[in-house]
């Protein structure tokens, strides 16, 4: 009996051990499994935040490239639109048949393709020359005193000669410098960076909702996006270092540079940071090679039998399943478009994806642009003050609003309410931004006359007046000095200045007669380089204007997540790759190209004064008219809500939407 009761138990021995060993196994391909999903996350993490850094790093950059190559703010805009350009290329493509390819894969060489174009857009600079910024006069280091800015008439015969013969030269030169349309190579990089961002997004966040719970999509998702806003607050921040230092840093003197950065004419060192950005992108696609092509979804692991099951349930090519042909793929594109433009719920939220995304691209674009010329900021305070204040407020909210729906678990319904809701309040406090701002800097000719007295000009005839009637001035060049009475003078020569003592930034101009017969108090008649700092109370609007700006953006920010899960959710699981590379075509297409281009041609019909390249002819904007500047943007914001109202007027969409949503929320 008991030889036949240990033989009995030995079975059950035998099976409680097997048990054992398929729990253990299961248990730990469990955590293996969990572990590789959240690697996956990280590394995606950190791919969002290298693509955010290069692309933060090219805005807050734009100012640099501007002067440096000589541009209007509308060609500035094409240049920073050529990454919507690359993206719009292969984005449809990449996200309905990249879903059915090995995704992680696919996302590594995305990456692979952006170091290359960060590093294409930054070599440029090797190969142009010297920066020589504009200056009426030519100072040198051996000379004190002597210098004459304003000529006398009767020696105008051999200066016009030498003129000549130099513009001509110059001319000569010009057309055989490669440096006049280096600025190409700059727009290529980008489009070539827009390329390889086009798999990262739509593959790396369906590849995350394939595989993760319904109830943790949302919450990795706001993660992800957070942890992705670091990108643009370092981006803006090594703008900031960038353009503190001079283009040609190390080539040189620091003390032969007679400008400053708050100069109209400044330019940093714009190049250094796309080499930077460029390895920080070589290094984040490392990763993605080396994770498989699937993963078990996330709390399924237990239906796991055996070890067995386990092998083929983990193989990147089931042996049971048939590999899909090409050709079913490209028959079914058309029907999935089709099913995907006939949900009304996506489609009402891809409108006013477009308008939201429309306006906010062409903002940020030149938000450092904007600050700098209604407020007086250099460009690297206005970088620094993005990426420091604005940008981690920003994370903050799109946290938050994923905090939001993982903790009230809100439905599609009350998270499309959520989205909205944010995205108007926060359009109340943009709106009412654009009534700070600073009074137009008291330029002689442009905004004062010589007398003192506003007047806004865009003529260059009215630079003339009988103060300076008897010098020889070029009404073209840009070399602002500034008066004891606060009136800025586009040159010294303009100003009348008979002579001036000391070198470089220390060079100070005397005698100026316009100075003198300005009706103003003044302390003398000498004026030194550079425009005059604004007003006090300017500095105190500015204050306001941060506060709202930062605040507006915290609110609209909350909205971001839940009106991102909401496209996701109110389609059909099998076409959530489709969709979101679809929205980001669309809003690419309709607002990421268009925006920047418009706006920068908007801006560019408020410019006062333009600068002169090298050759000749226009060049970058040196002065803007502020009050005219700041109108365009709020009729461009009043614009797009007067658009958004008008949808959501259409009842049928609107019921449509509601019934959908309805629709998905119970399946």
């Amino acid at each position: 009996m008991q030889t036949m009761d240990s033989n009995s138990q030995q079975p059950d021995k035998e099976c409680n051990e097997m048990d054992g060993v398929v729990y253990k196994e299961t248990e730990k391909s469990q955590k293996t499994c969990c572990s590789k999903l959240k690697m996956f996350i990280m590394a995606l993490s950190f791919a969002y935040f290298a693509k955010a850094l290069s692309g933060s790093y090219m805005k807050s950059s734009l100012t640099q490239i501007e002067r440096r190559f000589d541009l209007s703010s509308f060609k500035v805009g094409l240049v920073d639109g050529g990454f919507e350009i690359g993206n719009l290329l292969l984005i449809i493509t990449v996200s309905h048949f990249g879903a059915r390819m090995h995704r992680p894969r696919l996302i590594g060489i995305g990456c692979l393709l952006m170091a290359i174009g960060s590093f294409l857009t930054g070599v440029p600079h090797f190969f142009m020359g010297r920066y020589n910024y504009e200056t009426s006069v030519k100072t040198m280091e051996n000379i004190t005193n002597g210098i004459l800015p304003c000529l006398a008439v009767q020696n105008q015969t051999t200066i016009d000669h030498t003129s000549t013969k130099s513009t001509y030269s110059a001319n000569s030169d010009c057309d055989r410098h490669s440096s006049s349309n280096m600025w190409v190579y700059v727009f290529l990089g980008n489009v070539l960076r827009g390329i390889g961002e086009t798999p990262v997004v739509p593959l790396g966040i369906s590849y995350i909702d394939d595989f993760a719970k319904a109830e943790n999509s949302a919450f990795y998702i706001s993660c992800l996006h957070t942890i992705t806003l670091l990108g643009p607050m370092c981006g803006f921040l090594l703008g900031s270092l960038c353009a503190k230092l001079y283009v040609d840093i190390g080539f040189v003197n620091a003390d032969s540079v007679t400008i400053t950065p708050k100069d109209a004419r400044w330019v940093g060192a714009w190049w250094l940071g796309f080499l930077v950005s460029s390895v920080v992108m070589l290094l984040s696609s490392i990763a993605f090679w080396f994770f498989p092509k699937s993963l078990p979804k996330q709390g399924e692991e237990n239906k796991i039998k055996n070890s067995h099951e386990l092998f083929k349930e983990n193989s990147s090519v089931p042996s049971n399943i048939p590999a899909e042909k090409l050709s079913g793929i490209v028959k079914g594109f058309i029907p999935s478009l089709r099913k995907l433009l006939g949900t009304a719920p996506y489609f009402l939220l891809l409108c006013m994806c477009i308008l939201h995304f429309n306006y906010f691209i062409g903002l940020i674009t030149f938000k450092a642009k904007y600050m700098e010329q209604h407020f007086g900021q250099s460009a690297s305070k206005a970088n620094f003050l993005i990426g420091i204040i604005q940008l981690p407020v920003v994370s903050a909210g799109i946290f938050t609003g994923g905090l939001i729906m993982k903790k009230y678990k809100l439905s599609v319904v009350g998270a499309a309410q959520l989205s909205f809701g944010a995205s108007l309040v926060g359009y109340v406090f943009l709106i009412s931004q654009m009534g700070i701002t600073c009074d137009n800097s008291n330029v002689a000719g442009l905004t004062v006359t010589y007398d003192g007295k506003p007047q806004l000009s865009y003529s260059e005839t009215t630079l003339l007046s009988q103060c300076n009637n008897d010098c020889a001035c070029s009404l073209k060049q840009w070399d602002p000095v500034c008066a004891y009475n606060g009136i800025t003078y586009v040159s010294p020569c303009l100003a009348g200045c008979k002579y001036s003592s000391g070198a470089g930034k220390s060079t100070v101009y005397h005698n100026c007669t316009c100075v003198a017969s300005a009706p103003l108090l003044s302390r003398n008649s000498s004026a030194i380089l550079g425009q005059c700092p604004r007003k006090k109370e300017c500095s105190v609007s500015f204050i306001v204007y941060m506060v709202i700006t930062t605040i507006g953006a915290f609110i609209n920010s909350v909205g971001g997540t839940p009106g991102y899960m909401v496209i996701i959710r109110c389609i059909s699981p099998e076409l959530k790759s489709l969709a979101v590379g679809l929205q980001n075509l669309v809003i690419r297409t309709l607002g990421g190209i268009p925006a920047p281009v418009y706006f920068g041609a908007l801006i560019d019909t408020t410019c006062l004064k333009w600068g002169i390249k090298k050759c000749g002819g226009k060049g970058a904007c040196r002065l803007y008219n502020i009050e005219a500047y700041s109108c365009l943007e709020g009729i461009a914001l009043i614009g797009h809500l007067q658009r958004a109202q008008g949808l959501l007027r259409r009842r049928r969409i609107g019921v449509n939407f509601k019934r959908e949503l309805a629709k998905r929320q119970g399946t």
